[in-house]
């Protein structure tokens, strides 16, 4: 191989030949910037339907649409090359039949060109997750807390305790069954995601579930610190850039408004004549 070819970036099969090896790394992006920052060290970028609540105040990710998931999946792919793009399917787009499903699902993956789709749903979605793989859509899953099921599991809440331990299991051995090159895990406890780790031989992405996930993901706004109307426990904050950038846009202002913000002609020199 030329030393100076670029490096390809992931395809399905190689997010599942990582299974057991070093941990995959995922962010969430939604727009061109930040995808390019995040793209030399990022396996998976996943474009999100939580920009629902990130970028456009909705109350939950039930209001996001195909036109919204369009828009920032076109704006994310820009930014990458090494990183493999995974889009979200928006509530309501995949649940009623395999059929409506693939057509949503090819739609996503022709307008933004993203590697793969994700959707929610364990056993009951093994049926739509072999249809579409069947039909050359590749699919990462999603089990434990669904946040287009909220209204249903009642809150935010850890799933997968008690009684709902083996339901979670057989979730997990039905997607990785159905075909799905991977399974994110979320808001499960750590010892039934090791579990879960163990059982499937697909690779485990974790978010706040277990540190011995196959990998992990976060929401990149949480993670900087930058969306701060709600911190779920688990989320660690390798920054504080909304406490930030609020203190310079209070300082901006201040300059404005004291009539002491830079003239003209001490910026641009000689170029501006006043």
């Amino acid at each position: 191989m030329s030393a100076t070819a670029k490096k390809r970036a992931p395809m399905p099969d190689d997010i599942r030949a990582a299974k057991g090896g070093t941990p995959l790394v995922s962010l969430t992006a939604y727009t061109t910037p930040m995808a390019q920052m995040m793209d030399a060290h990022c396996d998976i970028v996943l474009v999100g339907d939580s920009v629902g609540m990130v970028l456009h105040g909705l109350p939950s990710t039930l209001g996001v649409t195909m036109e919204m998931m369009i828009m920032h999946g076109r704006a994310v792919s820009r930014g990458l090359e090494k990183a493999m793009m995974v889009i979200d399917m928006p509530f309501g787009s995949y649940e009623e039949s395999p059929q409506q499903a693939f057509r949503n699902a090819a739609r996503l993956m022709a307008e933004t060109g993203a590697g793969a789709v994700k959707l929610e749903g364990g056993v009951a979605m093994a049926e739509t997750i072999a249809f579409l793989i069947r039909r050359g859509v590749p699919v990462m899953a999603h089990i434990g807390l669904t946040p287009q099921s909220i209204n249903t599991l009642g809150g935010y809440k850890v799933q997968g305790r008690g009684a709902a331990r083996a339901a979670l299991i057989a979730d997990a051995k039905a997607v990785a069954d159905a075909g799905a090159f991977a399974v994110v895990l979320e808001k499960v406890p750590a010892s039934l995601a090791d579990e879960i780790t163990s059982a499937v031989p697909i690779p485990t992405i974790g978010i706040g579930a277990s540190a011995g996930c196959d990998g992990q993901v976060l929401v990149l706004d949480d993670m900087l610190g930058l969306f701060t109307a709600f911190k779920a426990k688990f989320v660690k904050r390798f920054a504080e850039l909304g406490n930030e950038a609020e203190a310079a846009i209070a300082a901006y202002a201040a300059e404005v408004r004291a009539r002491s913000f830079p003239a003209a002609e001490h910026v641009f020199g000689d170029e501006v004549k006043t």
